[in-house]
C-alpha cells in the first residue's frame, strides 16, 4: 500500500484499540504523531504506557491536560467513590461512560492538528463492541466530523478504523499489523489498571479477553 504524503495525529490513550489505530496509521501516513489527555482518569499508568509505545514507534508523542472532563461529568473512571458498573445497565448508558469525552478529545485534537497543518485524525472508536457508549457511534464520529470542518473552515477526515469490527477482529488487525504481542503486553485496557491481559474481570477486560480468546480459536482452527 502506497502511503499517503499527509501526516496524521492519532488521539491516543496507550489502549488496545488506540494502539492498533497507531500502527493502521503507520501503514498509511507517511508521517504520524500522537497526542494523549489526561482527563482526572484514575489511573495515570496509561499515560506513561501510551508514552512508551509512542516512542518505541518513533513517533511524536505530545500530552494534553484536559481535566476539567472530571470535574462536570461524573464517571466510575474517573470518581473512586463509585462503584464501576460489570454490566451494561438495560436502559441508559453504563457509569463508565465518561460525558463528553470523545467530543472533546476530537475537538481539541482538530485545534491541535489545525495548528500544526494536519488534516487527518485518527480514533479507535468502534460502534461494533461501543459498550452502550453514545459517543463511539459512526453517527456521532460524522456529525462532528461536518461540525469541525465548519468550525474551523478545514476540511478534517476523521478516520475510524476499528469501527464496523469486533474485538476478535481488532486482534486480527492488530496481528496483520505484526504488532499482536505488544498490544496483548505493553497496552493497558484494563479499568482497574492492570497492564497487558489486565484484571481479567471488569467489563473492558471482558470485552478485549474473549475477542483474544475469539481470534485465537479461529486462528488455530
Amino acid at each position: 500500500m502506497k502511503l499517503s504524503e499527509s501526516e496524521a495525529l492519532v488521539v491516543f490513550s496507550g489502549g488496545q484499540d488506540s494502539t492498533t489505530c497507531l500502527f493502521w496509521a503507520l501503514k498509511r501516513f507517511k508521517k504520524v504523531r500522537t497526542l494523549t489527555f489526561t482527563y482526572g482518569q484514575k489511573h495515570s499508568l496509561e499515560v506513561e504506557m501510551a508514552r512508551k509505545i509512542a516512542e518505541d514507534a518513533g513517533v511524536e508523542f505530545d500530552l494534553l491536560d484536559v481535566s476539567f472532563i472530571s470535574k462536570i461529568g461524573t464517571s466510575s473512571l474517573t470518581d473512586t467513590s463509585i462503584k464501576m458498573d460489570e454490566e451494561k445497565p438495560e436502559d441508559g448508558v453504563p457509569n463508565t461512560f465518561v460525558p463528553g469525552r470523545n467530543l472533546f478529545f476530537l475537538s481539541v485534537a482538530a485545534v491541535y492538528a489545525r495548528e500544526r497543518g494536519i488534516r487527518h485524525l485518527v480514533t479507535g472508536v468502534s460502534q461494533t463492541d461501543f459498550s452502550g457508549y453514545p459517543d463511539c457511534r459512526d453517527s456521532f464520529i460524522k456529525s462532528l466530523n461536518v461540525t469541525l470542518n465548519l468550525a474551523m473552515e478545514e476540511q478534517f477526515t476523521i478516520h475510524t478504523p476499528l469501527m464496523w469490527i469486533d474485538k476478535a477482529e481488532t486482534w486480527a488487525l492488530a496481528d496483520r499489523l505484526g504488532v499482536l504481542d505488544l498490544v496483548r503486553t505493553k497496552t493497558l485496557t484494563c479499568y482497574n489498571g492492570v497492564p497487558g491481559d489486565g484484571c481479567g474481570h471488569c467489563p473492558s477486560c471482558k470485552l478485549r479477553n474473549e475477542g483474544l480468546r475469539q481470534y485465537l480459536d479461529s486462528k488455530n482452527r
